[in-house]
C-alpha cells in the first residue's frame, strides 16, 4: 500500500467516525450544501456569464451564442451545448492534454440536466428551418477544484443562461444577418438545479467536499426543474445505492434544491 493511499484510508476512517456521529469534517448537516456564492457577469464581452462559489470550487462559465447549423433531424430547434475544462492550476491532479473520463462526464452530466429540464425554450431560437438556427454554448472552466464539480458547474451554466441575452438574426439572401437593435433575454422556461451526493459507508451526505469526494463508495446527481421534478440522474462510483436510499436522495434534491433555486434567482434578479 502506498503512502497515498493510507492517507486516504485515514482520512476515511476520521470522516466515518464522523458520520457516525451525526457530523462531517466541515461541521455541516448530512443535507446541507457548502456556501453558494454567485457572481454573474463575470466576462464582460461573453453573451452571458457567471462565477461560481461552492465551498472552496469555483468555476467560470461564458456563454457564447451565434448563428449555426442545426442537427439533421431537429431543423425547427436550436442548439444547446455545455463543455466543461479544468484548468492545471486548479488541482495538483489536473495535468494539460485532451478532457480525460472524469471530465467528459462531468460535461455530459451538467449538459444533460439542463437539456432534459428544458430550461432553455430552443424551438424559438431558429432564424430558417432546416436551414440556420441559434447556438448557445455554454463553457464552464473549473479555477480551483474542493470536490463536487457537477453541481458547480452546473450552477454556474443555469446562472450565465439566467443572464445571458441574444442578438437577433434575420435570414436574407440566403445566410442569417445580425439584425439591429437590442438585444433580448434567452427563452428561459425552467431554473433547473443539480443536487451531488455521496455515499460513504451506509450514510448519504450532500455535496461532498474534496476529502469527502475521495471517500465516497458511491454518488448520484439528482436535477429537479421548478416544479420539483426529476428530470435528470446520474449515478457513479464503484457501489450502489437501495430503492430506499434512491427515494431519499430523490427526496433530498427536491429540499435542497429549492433553497439552491432562490439563490439563482437572487442573482438573476441582481444582474437586472
Amino acid at each position: 500500500m502506498t503512502s497515498t493511499s493510507v492517507i486516504d484510508e485515514l482520512k476515511k476512517t476520521k470522516i466515518l467516525e464522523l458520520l457516525e456521529q451525526g457530523k462531517r469534517v466541515d461541521g455541516r448537516a448530512l443535507d446541507e450544501a457548502r456556501e453558494i456564492t454567485i457572481e454573474t457577469n463575470a466576462i464582460p464581452k461573453a453573451n452571458g456569464s457567471a462565477r461560481v462559489f461552492l465551498g472552496d470550487t469555483e468555476v467560470i462559465c461564458g456563454v457564447k451564442i451565434q448563428p449555426d447549423r442545426p442537427f439533421p433531424d431537429t431543423g425547427d430547434k436550436g442548439l444547446f451545448i455545455c463543455t466543461a475544462e479544468l484548468l492545471p492550476l486548479s488541482h495538483p491532479t489536473v495535468e494539460t492534454g485532451p478532457p480525460q473520463p472524469p471530465v467528459i462526464e462531468l460535461a455530459r452530466v451538467v449538459d444533460r440536466g439542463i437539456r432534459e429540464s428544458h430550461m432553455v425554450d430552443v424551438s424559438q431560437l431558429v432564424i430558417e428551418k432546416d436551414k440556420s438556427v441559434i447556438g448557445v454554448f455554454a463553457d464552464n472552466v473549473v479555477v480551483d477544484y474542493d470536490g463536487n464539480l457537477f453541481d458547480a458547474c452546473s450552477y454556474a451554466a443555469t446562472a450565465a443562461l439566467l443572464t445571458s441575452k441574444t442578438p437577433k438574426w434575420n435570414w436574407t439572401d440566403d445566410s442569417p444577418v445580425l439584425a439591429e437593435g437590442e438585444e433580448t433575454p434567452l427563452p428561459i422556461t425552467t431554473i433547473p438545479v443539480s443536487v451531488t451526493m455521496g455515499k460513504i459507508g451506509n450514510y448519504i451526505i450532500v455535496d461532498p467536499n474534496g476529502d469527502e469526494w475521495e471517500s465516497m463508495d458511491a454518488r448520484v446527481t439528482i436535477t429537479t426543474d421548478s416544479d420539483g421534478n426529476i428530470c435528470a440522474l446520474q449515478k457513479g462510483g464503484s457501489d450502489g445505492f437501495t430503492q430506499d436510499e434512491i427515494n431519499q436522495c430523490g427526496e433530498i434534491s427536491v429540499r435542497v434544491g429549492a433553497k439552491i433555486r432562490e439563490k439563482l434567482k437572487e442573482a438573476q434578479k441582481g444582474s437586472q
